[in-house]
């Protein structure tokens, strides 16, 4: 019997997806991009401009282009994933890849991350920094590996399984060629030694035999 107060799971409607549905989530694009806090910068730089804009403004007038033109470059500039491609876009222009047109991802020390093409070709990637090469990889649905992530436990104890089969047939080779090489060996000593001992008593029937045979007298 239940309790008046004991939850109840809501009805399904229409608008209830079934168990197991990909409601679209984790196929929905993501952005990367500049982050908004560079924005404050642009308005410190808008300041300063501006000020010296006042003391002159017919000579000095150029300067407010500055803060504009770094607005516009943090706004524009961004890289997009989702399951079509990477769209890139910078202030000039934009670009479309496929993922058939990407071999893989380099990272410089310094500037934006590389995307090496199939044909050759080398791409900057917008806003794609460092820090921000694991943001890329897990929007990407793996086809971009993440370089920071741990091998699983798993994957380490078949290594490590692996290298020690290797190092037990490696040290069973070295037994099997040592046991080789001794079993060789002692025959030849031992008919070494044998044909030694045959020589000597050879020598010793015939110096036994002069002894016992006198030499013959010339009459």
């Amino acid at each position: 019997m239940s309790s008046p107060h004991q939850s109840v799971p809501p009805a399904k409607s229409s608008h209830t997806p079934d168990a197991g549905a990909d409601t679209g989530g984790s196929s929905k694009p993501t952005v990367i991009r500049i982050p908004r806090l560079a924005f404050l910068g642009v308005f410190i730089l808008l300041m300063c401009a501006f000020f010296a804009f006042v003391g002159w403004p017919i000579a000095l007038w150029w300067l407010l282009l500055i803060p504009v033109g770094v607005g516009v470059w943090v706004q524009r500039t961004q890289t997009t994933v989702s399951a079509e491609g990477l769209d890139l876009r910078t202030v000039l222009g934009k670009r479309h890849l496929d993922w058939s047109q990407l071999k893989g991802v380099r990272i410089p020390k310094r500037g934006y991350v590389r995307a090496d093409l199939v044909d050759g070709g080398e791409v900057k990637l917008p806003a794609v920094s460092y820090d921000r090469v694991r943001e890329l990889a897990n929007a990407s649905g793996g086809r971009i590996p993440d370089p920071f992530a741990q091998p699983s436990a798993s994957s380490t104890a078949k290594a490590t399984g692996s290298e020690k089969a290797d190092a037990t047939t490696a040290d069973a080779n070295d037994s099997a060629e040592e046991a080789g090489t001794g079993a060789t060996t002692t025959p030849n000593s031992a008919g070494t030694a044998n044909g030694t001992s045959g020589t000597d008593t050879t020598a010793a029937s015939a110096v036994d035999a002069e002894k016992t045979d006198p030499p013959a007298r010339d009459e």
